[in-house]
């Protein structure tokens, strides 16, 4: 089968790789599509000594149950499915308390991230994966190939909406920064599932424009007159809730401008951004201040897309590449030619 390949540093090719055999409890797939990420492209810039040089990429993958092992139970072929994010054991105190995206095992400590496709074990940039069967969920009448960037650009800003839903009500006020991959299905996630104020902000007029006909109250460019124009709106106070789904030093800094008192932050995106905090000062933050860096979701936070995905609520805007050019796509990414999520379909 031909699969996306991680050969050298920036560097990735499609190669030839033997079709995977299934063990027991395991899920042949036939991708349907495999989304691609800024994160792959951080991965292939790890350098050539990158412990994942050689591993085939691809973390957010769907497609058609092809065939599965003797254990399985509730598959048939032809079934349509996602793959899970995090290939979480199931078992340990994290996975049984409902946070399986903080698996004991698939994420220990010093880990880089928690084990997905494509990160620690054969992704889903393929013309098959295997996969055990618990690491599916139905997608039902949902298309195999653009449902694909659900499992991350759905799932992440789901589950960071999630973990602040109490503050989300309908006379809040939430900034969302960055209105790319994840940002644009963060936007219809809180239009959906909230009654707040939304503000969207981005660098980019399209992606303003795209915003104001799918939810947003109020957009703004990302500017340094952005933090000045959300206090004035906020009559001082601030932001409830500041959703910065690109996490480079200007947005960091803008989150923490402009977040209220007793609010709270997730830094969604891996720009490589960072604060300084202090235990005792207001300097930075006001005091209350609940600042997370969660990872991606859980099997929860999945469904709940699923669910909005099929009610036809929130949808991916995606542009679909070959898998055979793949390069083109990866090069694209990097060059800020796709405005929502890129789609490699086998």
């Amino acid at each position: 089968m031909r699969a996306v390949t991680y050969v050298s540093n920036n560097t990735v090719e499609v190669q030839d790789k033997p079709i995977p055999e299934i063990g027991s409890d395991e899920v042949l797939l036939k991708v349907g599509g495999a989304g691609l990420c800024h994160s792959d492209v951080s991965i292939i810039t790890m350098g050539d000594d990158s412990p994942l040089i050689g591993s085939t990429l691809g973390h957010e993958v769907s497609g058609i149950v092809e065939s599965f092992g003797e254990d399985v139970h509730g598959w048939e072929p032809g079934d349509a499915a996602i793959v899970s994010l995090i290939l979480s054991c199931g078992e340990c105190r994290a996975c049984l308390s409902g946070r399986d995206n903080e698996c004991h095992v698939a994420y220990p400590r010093d880990a880089l991230a928690p084990l997905s496709p494509g990160i620690g074990s054969p992704g889903g940039m393929a013309e098959y994966i295997a996969v055990k069967s618990r690491h599916l969920d139905p997608l039902g009448d949902l298309d195999p190939v653009t449902s694909a960037p659900l499992a991350d650009a759905g799932l992440t800003p789901m589950h960071n909406i999630n973990s602040v839903r109490d503050r989300l009500t309908a006379d809040a006020t939430v900034v969302l920064i960055g209105l790319g991959g994840l940002g644009h299905l963060a936007l219809q996630i809180l239009r959906a599932t909230t009654g707040s104020r939304i503000i969207a902000l981005d660098t980019d007029q399209g992606k303003l424009d795209y915003a104001s006909s799918h939810g947003a109250d109020i957009v703004l460019p990302s500017d340094a007159e952005a933090a000045e124009a959300i206090l004035d709106l906020t009559s001082g106070r601030g932001a409830d809730v500041v959703l910065d789904v690109v996490g480079v030093q200007p947005t960091v800094d803008l989150s923490t401008s402009v977040v209220a008192g007793g609010g709270a932050i997730r830094f969604i995106g891996l720009g490589g951004g960072s604060f300084p905090y202090a235990a005792q000062s207001t300097e930075i933050v006001p005091w209350g201040v609940d600042i997370q860096r969660a990872y991606g979701g859980t099997r929860s936070d999945m469904r709940e897309v699923i669910a909005l995905a099929r009610d036809g609520k929130i949808g991916v805007e995606v542009k679909k590449y070959p898998l055979d050019n793949a390069v083109q796509a990866f090069e694209d990414l990097e060059a800020g030619k796709i405005p929502a999520r890129a789609v490699l379909v086998p």
